[in-house]
């Protein structure tokens, strides 16, 4: 007795119309057709790229040429010999080292207490958000926002002079409250799609509040905590108001406001000039090139979770 075939196979015609891009009934099948990116958008691409890359190439190409070059009149012209000696001047003439290691401490200092205040401050808020203290918080964290640090600057640098803080440590303070807002508005986003089943089963193992955010959401809001990071370095890095404004003494102040007080002893020699500009810029455009990719996924994430 012989045991019969019953697997499905494909006919003739069946084979013939797939590979003619008809169905089996005789209908031709859709063809899915690529997404044509419009002239407009490409045209409106290249010429932000180009308002981006054509002063930093003008930068670069300043940098290294020699202070007879850089008179020239021809500022898009090759470094032909390439030369580092308006790199050596300007390190030498803004005490750079000084001026880098001051800006370290201000950025670092800034990104540390954003992270952490904006972090529990958030975690805070979005647990207690039917109690009416907490929500009015969040307004008023968001009012913050539209208030610039120019309107609110001279009864700023009278407050930090009586205190004492008219030096680094007061900038970090300043710049931290200032970027308060705005990190709390991300990380409020990204924790509303933290389940509250996570803390309550901490909880009933004993875990109290505090525990609760340093070892089980803390670590959880780390994709946000390196969006808010990125940003605090980028605004405590390129800050120039605010250090100038605050610190009183010139010798303690960061490296942006450095380049502004030798502007004047630097002259006609441009190559200094640019070369100080790109050791100043160098860092957070490095800083933003490795972490971008963090700040694209932090921001999604808050946008589609919360």
């Amino acid at each position: 007795m012989s045991s019969t075939n019953t697997a499905p196979t494909l006919s003739t015609a069946t084979l013939a119309g797939g590979k003619s891009g008809k169905a089996p009934g005789g209908k031709r099948l859709a063809k899915i057709k690529p997404e044509r990116v419009s002239w407009t958008t490409t045209i409106i691409l290249f010429l932000c790229a180009i308002t981006v890359l054509l002063p930093l190439y003008v930068t670069i190409a300043m940098a290294f040429k020699t202070s007879a070059q850089s008179v020239d009149g021809n500022a898009f012209s090759l470094p032909v010999p390439v030369s580092i000696q308006g790199f050596i001047d300007a390190w030498l003439l803004t005490d750079a080292p000084v001026g880098f290691g001051i800006s370290v401490l201000v950025t670092a200092g800034t990104v540390t207490a954003t992270i952490i205040l904006a972090s529990a401050a958030s975690f805070a808020i979005i647990r207690n958000w039917d109690r009416r203290l907490f929500k009015w918080s969040f307004f008023y964290l968001l009012a913050a926002m539209f208030i610039p640090f120019p309107v609110v600057a001279l009864p700023q640098i009278q407050l930090t002079g009586r205190l004492g803080l008219d030096n680094p440590m007061g900038v970090i303070l300043l710049a931290s409250m200032f970027q308060l807002s705005f990190s709390v508005l991300l990380f409020t986003a990204f924790l509303r799609s933290i389940p509250m089943e996570l803390e309550e089963s901490a909880r009933i193992d004993g875990a109290s509040t505090w525990q609760t955010f340093w070892k089980l959401i803390f670590p959880l809001l780390a994709p946000m905590s390196a969006t808010v990071g990125i940003f605090a370095f980028l605004y405590a890095w390129n800050d120039f108001m605010m250090p100038s404004l605050i610190i009183s003494d010139p010798a303690l102040q960061t490296l942006p406001v450095r380049q502004n007080l030798f502007q004047t002893q630097f002259s006609s020699n441009y190559n200094v000039a640019f070369a100080s500009y790109l050791m100043a810029m160098a860092p957070a455009i490095i800083a933003y090139l490795f972490a971008q990719r963090w700040v694209m996924e932090g921001v999604t994430q808050g946008a589609v979770k919360g």
